[in-house]
Formats: C-alpha cells, structure tokens, sequence
C-alpha cells in the first residue's frame, strides 16, 4: 500500500497553516533564490552569491588549529573517549559546568571583563532564536507587545510572535539621525500602542545592531533603561555581535550600565540579555544560545523551558574547553576585529569607488547599503524592482530595508563576512558593473576609460580586461551582459 498525502488544511493546526513564520518575506526569498542557483567558482561561476547571511568565517583557521592541538576536548576521538560515557549520559538541563563557567568568562572577556557574568544564571537555549522565544513566553502573554527599533532583524517577527501569540510594535527610526533611538520615538511607539490598546510588556534592542552594524552609546543605554523603569517594562538586549566590533566607539554592554552608581534605583529585574556564539565565534551549527537574566523568576522558567531546546553534552564539553582557554580567547577575539576591520574596508572602499555610500558602521558581519538614488521613486514598491534586479541579474542576494520593517526604501543589508577574499573581489565587481552600466553603459565607460584605475591596487583585483574576458564572465547569464537597464 502506497502513501497518501493530502495538504487538506482542516486536518491540521492553525499554528500549523499559518503565516506566522514570515517565510514570505524577500529576506528569505532571497535565500531561496540563492538555494536554486548557488555560485560555485567552477561549477556554478554565474550563480547567485550569498549576501543575505551574516555568518562569520574569517577566523576559521585558528579554530581549526586549536582542534588539532587539543583533541581531548572532543569526546569522538582517542584522548577524549575516556569521558565519553560520562558526556554522553548527561542529561541535567543546568548544563555542564564546564560549559556555563566557559562562556560566562567569554561574555566578561568580549565586554573587557568590565563586567562578571555569574555562571548560575546562564540558561542554555537552541541558539539565540530559541533564547528570544524562551524570553516571549516568560515576559509576556498571547496580544501582549514588545517594543522593537526599526530597522530591526527579520527573524524577531517569528521569534517572538510565531508560536507565543504575542505582538511587535515598531519604534520608528530615521536616516536623518543614523537610525538613532530617541525619547520622542520611543514614547510615539508606547503611545501608540497604548491607544490601540495593547498591552506593552518590553522593549527589545539590538547592540551592536543588526542590520546597521552600529553600537549603542552610553547616553542611549541609560535612556532605554530610565525608560523602562518608567514604564515598568522589561529590556531584552540582544548582545550577540558583541565580539564583532572592529573599530571605535567600543562596545558597552547593558550590563555595564546597570552597574554605574546612578542606576542604584534601577529595577535590575527587568533587565535580560540574549546572547550566542553563532556570530561572535561563527558557530551558528553548534545551536548555542543563551538567556542571562538578572531576574531570579525569569531564570528559573527559563531553565525549565530550555528542556526543549538543549545545547548536546557533546558541544557543551567541546565549547567548555575552547572558551576556558584564556590564550585563545584573547588571541581569537584580537585577530577577529582585526580581520572584520580589513574585510569591512575592504568593500566599503570597492563600493564608494562607484559612488555607493553606507551608514557609517564599526561592528558586525554587514553594511547598511544605501541605494535610494537607483530607485524610480521612494516606495517600497520600487524597492522591491531593484531588490530583484539585484537578485537575478547582477545575481547576488542582499537583504532589502524593507524585510527589515525600514521606514525609508532604498537601503539594503549585505553581508561580508561568510565568503573568502576572492568571491568577495567577484561580488564587488558585479556592484560595480551593475552601477557603471546604469549610469552610463559598460560599452561607453569602456571607451572613455574611466574604470578606477586605484582598484587593482587597493583591492588587489585582477585586471579589468582579464576579467571580462574570463569565460565565465562572458556567459549570456552573467552580470557584464545583462540587461539591466530596463530594471528602472
């Protein structure tokens, strides 16, 4: 007997059929566009690249090299089977100690150890996506709202609202201050919400930023926070690119702030801190994400809700190991913002020689591309022309400001880090194809010589002409011969 399947709707659960995981947004239609047609440098030289996923790759290798030295932190091989049956039956959803202790001093160490993190308060949860989750459940109830500044990361749509029934309400900001949260905004969102009657229970901030790429400053912090003591709501801050700020002004952590001797009357119970190792160390595989909450209640709900989302022992005891090692940790979080600082110079450098500019930026794996002068008019409508302009014909996928919930189109998330130095070299060229041919048409930019002649030097390209007439670059598919005029 054959199986049967049907997709009649009825026989399954609303939380099932419906929406609420936001597959629909062109954030991941454009990872759908590049799953069809992913480039490969031989086998695929025409194919979509990945820039729509924030991944840090750079610092592989020392990884890599501290996994060769210290085979006993693995469990799978000959030093390490020893511990393997104690690894393996271990089951108390607290954690190893090894694991918690490891990564509360790697969160004081990425903050300076400015701050101590308490290895009691560490709740593991099934990356940061899942920590965001656990944080809605405990917080608030289904049509309860949390506050969120726009532009703000795709995913918290189904984070927070997917499965735990509650709302988002968008705190607006604008281009004209670099994106800043301002009092006046923030009491324009409550208000807001307020009116519609919606219960706000938090607020929920990203620092750095995704997808801006910016910290928040000191003065900002200390709003948020005299805000929500105000309004007796609670502060989620999402710390996970904590690590990747590569230039000044340095990171501050919210827990340095609570710290400061004019916050003796903040309600510390309010205060909770999303953290993971998925960008800072690149382990998004690994599924290791945290909730550190300053609220004993929280806490303990957390830890209990966490039996559905577990770190496996077996990552527990190899993360344990990498991150209780002070000599890599200071060598790897050095060598990182080094290599983040070069690799963001590097393409904002390649971008600006076209005249393409970005919001000025020092932290995490992207930039915030400001296209705005290529769209047909200021509307979310003509974004979305140039978004797929972008994603089928120049063939690179980036994140269009408006999957981001930006109240300005025309600003777009590309991502940098998750590609070697080489692939960066081809996306950068097909940008620049992509804006010289719109400006004026690859065939008279040719003639009038005017390619950048510093591009070479600064960017270590290959020659114009070699590549132009590198085979895969000359296929009817391929950025150079597109015809992507008629996108406006």
């Amino acid at each position: 007997m054959g199986f049967v399947s049907n997709d009649n709707a009825h026989l399954l659960s609303k939380m099932a059929t419906n929406d609420g995981h936001g597959e629909k947004s062109p954030y991941f239609d454009g990872w759908k566009a590049y799953d069809s047609d992913p480039y490969h440098h031989t086998k695929n030289p025409d194919g979509v690249i990945q820039m729509g996923l924030a991944e840090n790759e750079l610092c592989f290798d020392l990884v890599q090299e501290w996994v060769v030295n210290n085979p006993e932190a693995s469990i799978c091989t000959a030093e390490g089977a020893n511990e393997f049956k104690e690894i393996a039956i271990f089951q108390d959803y607290h954690g190893l100690p090894v694991f918690r202790e490891g990564v509360a001093k790697f969160m004081g160490k990425v903050r300076g150890d400015r701050v101590r993190f308490d290895p009691d308060r560490i709740v593991m949860s099934g990356g940061a996506t899942g920590a965001h989750e656990m944080l809605a459940f405990c917080l608030a109830d289904p049509g309860d709202a949390f506050l969120v500044p726009t532009p703000y990361y795709p995913g918290f749509d189904r984070d927070l609202r997917w499965r735990t029934g509650t709302q988002i309400v968008p705190i607006i900001c604008e281009s004209s201050n670099n994106f800043k949260i301002t009092e006046e905004a923030l009491e324009s969102a409550f208000q807001r919400a307020k009116e519609s009657n919606i219960r706000v229970k938090g607020l929920l901030i990203t620092n750095p930023s995704n997808p801006l790429g910016t910290v928040l400053d000191r003065d900002t912090l200390r709003t948020l926070v005299a805000f929500i003591n105000q309004k007796n709501i609670h502060l989620i801050c999402d710390e996970i690119y904590a690590a990747t700020v590569f230039d000044q002004p340095g990171f501050i952590s919210i827990a340095e702030i609570i710290e400061e001797k004019d916050q003796q009357n903040c309600n510390r119970g309010l205060i909770h801190i999303v953290y993971s190792l998925s960008k800072d160390m690149g382990f998004p595989g690994f599924r290791v994400g945290i909730v550190y909450s300053y609220n004993d209640a929280v806490t303990n709900c957390a830890r209990k809700m966490s039996s559905f989302g577990l770190v496996s022992t077996q990552t527990q005891h190899l993360i344990g190991s990498l991150l209780s090692d002070d000599v890599f940790v200071g060598k790897f979080l050095v060598e990182s913002a080094e290599r983040l600082a070069k690799r963001h110079e590097m393409f904002t450098k390649g971008l600006a020689q076209v005249g393409i500019g970005s919001l000025k930026s020092n932290a995490g794996l992207f930039i915030w591309m400001d296209l705005r002068r290529f769209l047909k008019e200021p509307t979310v409508d003509a974004e979305m022309v140039l978004w797929k302009t972008i994603i089928h014909e120049v063939k690179l996928n980036v994140s269009p400001g408006s999957s981001f919930h930006c109240s300005e189109p025309g600003w777009f998330r590309v991502c940098f880090a998750n590609m070697d130095d080489a692939m960066l070299k081809i996306a950068l060229w097909r940008i620049q194809s992509f804006v010289l041919q719109r400006s004026k048409g690859v065939e008279e930019h040719a003639k009038r010589k005017c390619w950048p002649s510093n591009l070479q030097v600064s960017l270590s390209f290959r020659r114009r002409d070699d590549i132009v007439m590198a085979p895969h670059m000359m296929s009817p598919h391929s950025p150079i011969s597109s015809p992507l005029v008629r996108a406006t």
